[in-house]
């Protein structure tokens, strides 16, 4: 929110990755940018890989947008990278709208199975 507050919207993405990146460090928030994950295609690692925005607390996925509009499918997309990374939070950050837009996601391989 502070990376909003005081950039506010219409920049570019890298733009507030670095932005956030100061501030994480400020907040001593762990964090790896443009993090390296693997992937994994039924337990087989492969050789393609995700390059998450950050990495933090070496668990969360921060995914940044820098969209007029955010759709389900960047939501799927973040899913798709938790399923993928056998994570289980994600961040969708969205930095282009006058307000921040943010969305925490859950994938829980331990949910309990819809009959």
């Amino acid at each position: 929110m502070e990376v909003h507050k005081e950039l506010g919207c219409g920049f570019l993405e890298s733009v507030y990755q670095e932005a956030l990146e100061i501030e994480l460090t400020l907040r001593n928030i762990p964090f790896k940018k443009e993090a390296i994950l693997p992937i994994y295609y039924k337990g087989k690692l492969l050789k393609k890989f995700y390059e998450a925005d950050f990495f933090c607390y070496d668990e969360i996925i921060v995914e940044l947008k820098a969209l007029t509009e955010l759709t389900s499918q960047h939501e799927a997309q973040v899913i798709n990278y938790l399923k993928a990374t056998n994570c289980e939070i994600g961040l969708l950050i969205n930095f282009g709208q006058p307000s921040l837009q943010h969305k925490r996601l859950i994938f829980s391989r331990h949910a309990p199975q819809k009959k």
